[in-house]
């Protein structure tokens, strides 16, 4: 899941997620033939990326960014496999308990909407625009991560649960709390990434000077410009994220001095750590221009994060009263 995830991000940053203009679930081999390739080509100069923006790009250039969307799409049909599989054969001999079997099969059943949220996404960039919807990234981003957090809960729950400590409750009502601001402050960012939000104001701490964009408000009404002016959208993201930064901070702190147990307090110490990594991947890659490995190394942090609050909020919610 997590190598899904980084290709999707390398896959749109490189603009190839756009290649392939045909959805085939279950077609796994890749033009063989001179003559497959040629065909793969035509259907591709169709497109509006092609027509707006590769005009002049050969055989070669198209190959170069067909391989890198065909092996995104060819991971997911092999973790797909991969899952179902076993799943099959262990359900079918009874060696799951049936909790267990349905939970792993609805995790399957959401691994196939992905896929089919995946070419959602990405057909919105092949009707006028070459470019995906916003909205629909971010959909598709926020569900792979709740696929990686709920198998990252699903193999702690084969772990031995371990004390908490006396409090443990309020830990557990803290950590659910940055866990939801988290997940906002990465549908933000996917909506900096839809939008190509990184690329205006590439400027930090301030915003070309100023603590709000002065084109942070051009659209009506205001509310709008949080989800579609790539200026607000990027300042949005940026209070979110060091909001997040400041309260996963102080969590850690106060988790030093609360009454909870080390291994309890372990996870929460670790998330904060790596807020501070991403919050710098970030500032890194605005700063850069979006540059390609910087931006994919930032997407692929959010998901280190997501599965560090995944396992502090499992420790916190293991043990029973």
């Amino acid at each position: 899941m997590a190598v899904m995830v980084a290709l999707g991000g390398w896959t749109r940053l490189t603009g190839s997620g756009l290649s392939m203009v045909e959805w085939n679930p279950h077609h796994l081999l890749p033009p063989l033939s001179a003559a497959e390739w040629e065909e793969a080509f035509a259907l591709y100069r169709a497109s509006p990326q092609f027509r707006l923006v590769n005009a002049t790009m050969d055989l070669a250039g198209f190959q170069g960014i067909f391989w890198l969307e065909y092996v995104h799409r060819l991971w997911g049909r092999l973790i797909g496999l991969a899952f179902a599989v076993p799943l099959a054969w262990f359900a079918w001999r009874g060696l799951l308990p049936a909790p267990l079997t349905r939970r792993l099969a609805l995790l399957l059943l959401l691994g196939a909407a992905q896929g089919a949220l995946g070419w959602y996404m990405v057909a919105s960039g092949l009707i006028d625009r070459p470019e995906v919807s916003p909205a629909r990234l971010a959909a598709h981003l926020l569900l792979a991560l709740a696929l990686f957090a709920a198998l990252v809960w699903t193999v702690l729950d084969r772990l031995p649960v371990t004390a908490g400590g006396p409090d443990r409750r309020t830990a557990r009502r803290l950590v659910g709390a940055l866990t939801i601001l988290a997940v906002i402050v990465v549908g933000w960012g996917a909506l900096v990434a839809g939008l190509k939000a990184g690329l205006v104001h590439p400027t930090f701490p301030l915003m070309d000077g100023g603590l709000f964009p002065a084109d942070g408000l051009v659209l009506a009404p205001a509310w709008v410009n949080a989800v579609e002016n790539p200026a607000a959208v990027q300042y949005v993201h940026r209070v979110l994220a060091l909001t997040l930064l400041a309260c996963l901070s102080l969590a850690a702190a106060w988790a030093h001095l609360a009454r909870l147990s080390p291994a309890a307090r372990r996870p929460l110490i670790a998330a904060a750590a790596w807020a501070w990594v991403q919050a710098g991947l970030g500032i890194s890659t605005l700063l850069s221009g979006v540059a390609i490995w910087l931006a994919a190394l930032h997407q692929t942090g959010a998901l280190v994060l997501i599965g560090l609050l995944t396992w502090s909020l499992h420790h916190l919610s293991g043990e029973r009263e």
